[in-house]
């Protein structure tokens, strides 16, 4: 066997692992959506079977149940407002952290992306305290506002690999034509930024919009706060659970992000490999 057939045989034997590992990971998707179409009664007697009757009647009783609109709008406000405080402050602190080195430089920027590495579980109740104290609990704004504090370190993280890629020349170029620092990033630097910040948009979103265990803390108190997942978790009680309405409702939450996922997938891919070549 040759060396050129040896590696066919390679990515073959890798992709075939790659199939049954994304199967794996798909598998439970796919109970949900066939689920969510079954009666009560069949979820209860056979999970895996295919519904021997569509009952699409359950997505119409889970939309007027959740109220499905005014939730859908609550994760749009949150989830807009996280992205935005995200790749503002992000891209903005990695541009300053990489165009001026130092000493101080390299302290903050330690600082800056530390949180990463604290799990959430071991701050959530100072958090939720503290929260309530500066009033940005019981609503959609000040939820989207503390997304800032968890996505912005992993942002910066990102965008400081990506800035290397981008010739210091470019701002001297701006600071001859007497541009300043602020006009420099926002005229220059940033419309450069586009693909990296696609990652940090798709990336970001399908995580905001499809956490559970931030909004539970802080925005549970009342149903016109509550996101989707949570609502969807209504569904699930402790003496009786309504498995057909809880696997609707999950996909009604969950399905807009994954179409938003799909369909910019490829600004992803562009993102990563662009940060990942320098020059």
């Amino acid at each position: 066997m040759t060396r050129k057939q040896k590696k066919q045989c390679k990515m073959i034997l890798l992709e075939v692992i790659m199939v049954i590992l994304a199967l794996v990971y798909i598998y439970p998707v796919y109970l949900m959506f066939i689920n969510s179409v079954k009666p009560f009664g069949e979820v209860v007697a056979d999970v895996i079977a295919l519904p021997k009757v569509i009952e699409w009647q359950n997505y119409k009783d889970v939309i007027d149940k959740m109220n499905y609109g005014k939730l859908f709008l609550n994760n749009v406000v949150i989830t807009t407002i996280g992205i935005i405080g995200i790749v503002a402050f992000s891209s903005a602190t990695a541009y300053i952290l990489d165009r001026r080195p130092g000493k101080y430089t390299r302290i903050a920027h330690l600082l800056v992306i530390t949180p990463m590495l604290i799990p959430f579980q071991t701050i959530m109740i100072t958090l939720l305290k503290v929260m309530n104290v500066i009033h940005l609990t019981g609503s959609t704004w000040g939820l989207g506002i503390q997304y800032w504090g968890f996505g912005i370190p992993m942002a910066t993280f990102i965008y400081c690999n990506f800035m290397k890629t981008i010739p210091k020349e470019i701002d001297e170029s701006a600071f001859i034509d007497g541009a300043s620092t602020a006009k420099t990033f926002t005229s220059v630097i940033f419309p450069l930024l586009k693909s990296v910040t696609a990652t940090v948009v798709v990336l970001d979103v399908m995580w905001i919009w499809n956490d559970f265990l931030l909004p539970l803390l802080m925005v549970n108190s009342s149903p016109k706060t509550k996101t989707l997942v949570l609502s969807a978790y209504t569904f699930v009680g402790q003496f009786n659970t309504q498995w057909h309405y809880a696997m609707t409702a999950m996909v009604l939450a969950v399905l807009p992000s994954i179409l938003f996922f799909i369909l910019l997938q490829k600004n992803i891919v562009e993102g990563v490999v662009a940060g990942a070549v320098k020059g």
